[in-house]
């Protein structure tokens, strides 16, 4: 008689594959809004969007967390990254006017952990409900071989709404608006390849004290500042001309993204904030100005462009999130480069 390979023989778990959708059920179900018709369990989700909108225009996106997991595998902690995973997205989205409706996640690994697996879709589920979108559904794929022990990868979808009247473009921006920024928890998830080639060089203790509260380890995993709610609140007052998510490429890199061509930004360098952990990063890289602002967010998670009358109003709004707001400059006729740093 032949010896039976089985499918969990060969590494894949169903089992622990029906254990994590049991545990994440919970978390699932309060993210949901009422349009959800099918959620977590079938083959696809369904999404009513109803007669809400009268020209209902659906904007969508997807992003990982890059090497920011790597640091959260060296130190075991998996709580906050699906926040990361979530903010990526409905930051994206958000700039073009998208209220999140819906959200799905990958979760890919060579053996499935169910505990760490579980934790991960907390997050995930956390940044959901933090950004009012419903975690409609998503994957775990269980690949031996693929990935190494312990190690796991991660990709998010949003997708939102917004009337097409509403839609946020950037053609509104003229000379004479003002840049504000709106600040950062921290590097967000993007430059972590750097990041942890600065930490293995210059022997920092990620246990050791970052201030009174936080290690290092807790600066550096920080999750990504959901924009969602504030911004969203922050339309329904004034007329917004711009916004930008400042990922990977920074200020740099992002801001140019969304003003005509015949439009520049000017910065004030000595706006942006001074924080720790991009000065720690500064000096420990040996980097100029140019370099970390064309890498970070230094500080600037997401940028809004409005009339300057409306400033007063942007700062009231993101006070009530614990959300600092930066004036860092005003659009200028396009010269040499599309963001000019004073």
């Amino acid at each position: 008689m032949q010896n039976v390979i089985t499918y969990k023989d060969a590494g894949v778990d169903i089992d622990a594959g029906d254990e994590l959708v049991e545990k994440i059920l919970p978390n699932a179900k309060r993210t949901m809004r009422p349009e959800v018709l099918a959620g977590i369990g079938g083959f696809g989700a369904m999404f009513d969007i109803g007669q809400r909108y009268k020209h209902p225009v659906l904007v969508s996106g997807t992003d990982g967390v890059g090497t920011k997991l790597k640091l959260a595998f060296q130190l075991n902690r998996h709580d906050t990254i699906g926040i990361d995973l979530v903010a990526m997205s409905v930051n994206d989205i958000l700039v073009q006017g998208a209220e999140p409706l819906f959200f799905l996640d990958y979760f890919a690994c060579g053996s499935l952990n169910v505990a760490t697996a579980s934790e991960v879709i907390k997050g995930v589920a956390f940044g959901c409900e933090q950004s009012g979108c419903s975690l409609i559904g998503g994957e775990t794929a269980e690949m031996p071989g693929m990935y190494a022990d312990g190690e796991y990868d991660l990709a998010g979808f949003a997708v939102g709404v917004v009337e097409k009247e509403d839609v946020i473009d950037g053609s509104k921006i003229a000379v004479g608006d003002i840049v504000l920024g709106l600040s950062s928890s921290g590097f967000h998830s993007n430059g972590y390849s750097l990041v942890r080639k600065v930490i293995q060089r210059s022997g920092l203790d990620l246990s050791s004290k970052y201030d009174d509260k936080l290690s290092w380890a807790d600066a550096l995993l920080a999750p990504t500042t959901l924009y969602v709610k504030p911004v969203l609140e922050l339309m329904k007052q004034i007329s917004i001309h711009g916004m930008s998510h400042i990922t990977g490429g920074g200020i740099t890199g992002n801001l140019p993204r969304i003003f005509p061509k015949h439009l520049a930004a000017r910065i004030k360098l000595s706006a942006l904030p001074k924080t720790k952990l991009f000065s720690w990063m500064q000096e420990a890289a040996h980097l100029n100005d140019k370099q970390m602002l064309e890498t970070f967010n230094c500080g600037v998670g997401y940028c809004l462009i409005v009339k300057g009358g409306d400033e007063a109003t942007v700062r009231k709004i993101m006070d009530k999130y614990a959300i600092s707001v930066y004036n860092l400059g005003e659009i200028v006729p396009r010269g040499n480069d599309a963001v000019d740093y004073i």
